[in-house]
């Protein structure tokens, strides 16, 4: 009999995040593959970060997962977008050497004694009584745990399609998954399908550079508060600078659209073969071209696969039209007249499972230590995946000893925030997180990540004790850093005010540099031009003094706004804290619609936030709720 404490399924972003948080917990763990040497694959593009998706990977890494430290090591290219705008829509973005970021997982992985790892598919779940028991693989193995965590990406019941041909997998070489669909149904798990796509790879050699437009990475020379540092997504200390190469832009034009338009006869989204939903905010191209008709053009981004490879990623042109089309389409992009084609792009179907059917520890509500993470639960892109699989992997322990779940909430987390969507909606399409979801995300910036959580996953234990520590040196520096701000004059001498009004910004009397902080155009590059030099500059560790002074500067500028969102965060919390008892009966009350009780029946909010929250629960169905749940306490007493 093969016993563990937590068996993991699958070994993509989710699975890798759940797998590490278990062993680094004390658990013995078994991670199953169908491929073990597609440790961490990048399936589509190597990249990690962007909108949203930033903060999601600062978050993982103040909570002590390592996707961000992963990537830190293996970037080809870091890049900061919305640069110019506030603090709340900037995004830290990588492109990643796909050979590297792999082998730098699995070095990771191999390096956890309590890891076992098992090239096997799994087609079946043991269960007694709706609590889990364990998994049975193709060759009936059986293997045991208290906690299972099911991170099964695209491979569940996959299929393939390129043009009108279709044939099962899960991504392109890789077999399907089969039998575990089944096993879930039986379980009581509903299952639904879903789609996404990846677009060609090409062979850069057969690409004219010249004709495209260069989108270069970002200076560490130009960084506004310590020249010499980049941008990078982990907290720690130690960061190394690697060489960085640029990517490339094109557009589609008339001539591209026409070919799409002749041919979507040939498509199997537009024939019905599929019927999956796919990703709105990741169409294909052909659906852009349909969907947004008006549109002369659509920006393509030619990206480099790895620094050792001339495969190269064509971003923003998925399809699943057939390859003789695919190759039409390509030679119809300016740059791209003579590519050659590597791999073709495909569109993939797959099983999922509503999210509506998790609590938000992500353990199924069905069956007790069963736990789900990534694209079952119906999101798309690496960093979902890895968040998911982060707090299903610290809850499958929990679960294991008899501790109280992590559960985060919307105000804490982007992270709380998705998780929420998922389990409180029933999402007909793939999720992707965008800053739009979050209605705090000037609280949730991705520079405050470590503010946030690094103590949650400290007390956790997942947090090393050097990490919390800067961690706690950096929270002072700060405020010593806001102190020496506003005990530093600034003199209205000729030399300041010549400065100044280069800017066009005036300095008519003597002001704190804290004042001077406060003003939109003003800087730290600006306050180092007039003499103010901050007291943590002599530290070794250039990045502790880029990160104090970042933070200082945007709790400065920002000061009144912060204010009053974390106002509305306290108002809303009125409604966090009323729970709803476990064993609430929804289906007897008259007060609400007969729909309107079958949804919180089904989701079964845990607090009447998270209820007004449910897609078709109205506000005034909360307000019969409050008054029914407070004449149960007058009640009863409880």
């Amino acid at each position: 009999m093969f016993n563990y404490d937590v068996i993991v399924v699958g070994a993509g972003h989710a699975g890798c995040e759940a797998a590490i948080a278990a062993s680094r917990l004390g658990a013995k763990v078994l991670f199953c593959s169908l491929n073990l040497d597609n440790i961490a694959l990048m399936p589509c593009n190597p990249a990690v970060g962007g909108p949203a998706k930033s903060n999601l990977v600062r978050e993982i890494d103040a909570l002590g997962g390592v996707m961000g430290d992963v990537t830190d090591n293996t970037y080809m290219q870091f890049k900061m977008l919305n640069s110019s705008k506030g603090p709340a829509v900037r995004a830290l973005r990588a492109q990643s050497d796909k050979k590297e970021y792999k082998a730098f997982m699995r070095n990771l992985i191999e390096s956890e004694k309590n890891i076992s790892l098992k090239q096997t598919q799994i087609t079946g779940l043991l269960a007694h009584n709706n609590e889990i028991k364990g998994v049975v693989d193709e060759l009936g193995l059986e293997y045991y745990a208290k906690s299972i965590i099911l991170t099964t990406g695209t491979s569940l019941e996959g299929r393939i399609y390129v043009g009108l041909k279709s044939f099962r997998a899960g991504r392109l070489g890789e077999q399907a998954a089969i039998g575990l669909s089944e096993s879930l149904l039986k379980l009581g798990l509903p299952l639904k399908k879903l789609k996404t796509g990846t677009p060609a790879r090409v062979d850069s050699r057969t690409i004219d550079y010249s004709k495209l437009t260069v989108q270069p990475p970002d200076s560490p020379d130009d960084n506004p508060y310590y020249s010499g540092c980049l941008n990078f997504f982990s907290f720690k200390k130690n960061h190394t600078i690697r060489p960085m190469v640029p990517c490339y832009l094109t557009k589609t034009n008339e001539t591209t659209h026409k070919i799409i338009k002749d041919n979507l006869d040939k498509s199997p989204m537009y024939q019905g073969m599929i019927t999956g939903i796919g990703p709105r905010y990741c169409p294909s191209i052909e659906d852009k071209v349909v969907r947004f008709a008006h549109n002369p053009s659509h920006h393509i981004f030619i990206e480099p696969e790895g620094a050792g490879t001339y495969e190269t990623y064509v971003q923003g042109f998925s399809t699943s039209l057939p390859i003789e089309v695919q190759i039409q389409m390509l030679h119809s992009l300016p740059g791209l007249e003579n590519v050659s084609v590597i791999k073709p792009a495909y569109a993939v179907e797959y099983d999922s499972v509503p999210a509506v059917e998790l609590s938000h520890s992500l353990m199924t509500k069905k069956i007790k230590g069963l736990f789900l993470a990534g694209q079952i639960n119906g999101t798309s892109g690496y960093e979902e995946a890895a968040a998911q699989g982060l707090i299903a992997g610290i809850n499958a322990v929990r679960y294991a000893n008899n501790q109280d779940m992590l559960e985060l909430d919307r105000a804490s987390s982007y992270i709380g925030t998705l998780i929420d969507d998922l389990v409180t909606k029933d999402l007909a399409e793939p999720y992707r997180m965008l800053t739009s979801r979050s209605e705090y995300r000037l609280i949730l910036r991705q520079d405050n990540a470590d503010f946030r959580l690094m103590e949650t996953g400290y007390k956790i234990g997942l947090v090393k004790e050097e990490n919390y520590q800067r961690f706690l040196n950096k929270k002072q520096a700060i405020e010593d850093e806001i102190v020496n701000l506003k005990n530093t004059k600034i003199s209205p001498d000729g030399k300041n005010k010549e400065i100044l009004n280069k800017i066009n910004e005036n300095l008519e009397i003597g002001q704190s540099a804290y004042q001077l902080l406060k003003r939109p155009n003003i800087g730290y590059k600006v306050l180092y031009e007039l003499g103010y030099t901050p007291n943590i500059m002599d530290m070794e560790d250039k990045y502790f003094i880029k990160e104090v002074l970042e933070e200082a500067e945007i709790l400065i500028k920002y000061d009144g706004y912060i204010k009053r969102q974390k106002e509305q965060v306290n108002s809303a919390d009125k409604l966090e804290k009323i729970k709803i008892p476990d064993d609430f009966e929804y289906t007897n009350l008259k007060q609400i619609s007969t729909e309107t009780r079958e949804i919180l029946t089904k989701i079964r909010p845990k607090t009447l936030g998270q209820a007004l929250r449910i897609g078709g629960v109205k506000p005034a169905d909360v307000s019969c709720l409050m008054v029914i749940l407070e004449t149960r306490k007058y009640k009863t007493g409880v």
